[in-house]
């Protein structure tokens, strides 16, 4: 669990300093083909995995299942503002450059 907060206070304080003003994070994200859904400590993985991760209203964090891309990995996110969040897998090989998700539109 220290390991957790370890990761998540990282995340929070490495991604930049313009603090998040969106309600919360919950929601459709899209990147790309990519997706993934989170409502509350519930996520819908882009794997298409549901499973349970540490939740705040502006963060996000979860450690990727088996069958996912990045299967092992700490995936760490952060709420900018009301339509985009940044991303960052955290392995043993180091850490991903930084991917900016935005809400998913509505198909019309």
């Amino acid at each position: 669990m220290r390991h957790r907060i370890g990761v998540l206070g990282v995340l929070l304080c490495g991604l930049g300093a313009a603090p998040a003003v969106a309600d919360a994070i919950d929601g459709d994200w899209c990147y790309g083909a990519a997706n993934f859904h989170i409502q509350g400590p519930a996520i819908r993985t882009p794997g298409g995995k549901d499973i349970t991760g540490d939740y705040s209203r502006h963060a996000f964090h979860y450690l990727a299942p088996p069958g996912e891309k990045d299967a092992g990995a700490d995936v760490m996110m952060r709420l900018l503002n009301e339509d985009t969040l940044d991303l960052m897998r955290r392995t043993g090989a180091g850490d991903s450059p930084v991917e900016t998700w935005n809400r998913c539109k509505p198909i019309s």
